[in-house]
């Protein structure tokens, strides 16, 4: 992933860019974009919300929640910059989660980058997404995701809003 406009993603606060509130919000910061890619930080505390002191850590599952959150924050940028506050979308689904690991311990560091892949007009996109530790891709997965015109009217009624 190139670090295009890195010193302009990291001006971005995350709570304004993704629709998720208080601990909801997984991911610690932005570090670079691109207009069809995105990568992300997240830092692994022991106040996370999902930090199971068991494992010393989180389970990797949650790899595809924070690629999910990147590609909020993506979209959160691109509607940012025609002046739209974030929208909600959905995560339909992911193909070929693989993680090398099965925790991300306390005190990683991951970069969690996203790639838009396409995106329909009617707001179906898919997305490559990996982590990273270091340089050492630890989990990668393809994530097909919704963003609808309207989500308010389509949570409501199942309209897409496009007419």
């Amino acid at each position: 992933m190139t670090t295009l406009e890195t010193a302009d993603a990291q001006a971005w606060d995350v709570r304004e860019l993704v629709p998720h509130a208080g601990r909801m919000s997984l991911l610690s910061g932005l570090l670079s974009h691109s207009g069809e890619s995105l990568e992300a930080e997240v830092r692994i505390s022991d106040d996370d919300l999902f930090f199971d002191p068991q494992l010393g850590g989180v389970g990797a599952w949650l790899g595809i929640e924070y690629m999910a959150q990147a590609v909020a924050a993506w979209a959160g940028l691109q509607g940012r910059q025609r002046g739209e506050a974030p929208k909600i979308g959905f995560l339909l689904g992911s193909r070929k989660y693989t993680a090398s690991r099965s925790t991300f311990a306390l005190g990683d560091v991951l970069r969690v980058q996203v790639r838009r892949e396409f995106q329909a007009d009617n707001g179906l996109g898919q997305f490559e997404g990996q982590i990273l530790i270091g340089d050492e891709p630890v989990a990668q997965a393809r994530l097909t995701v919704f963003g609808p015109p309207d989500p308010q009217r389509f949570l409501k009624d199942g309209d897409l809003g496009d007419e």
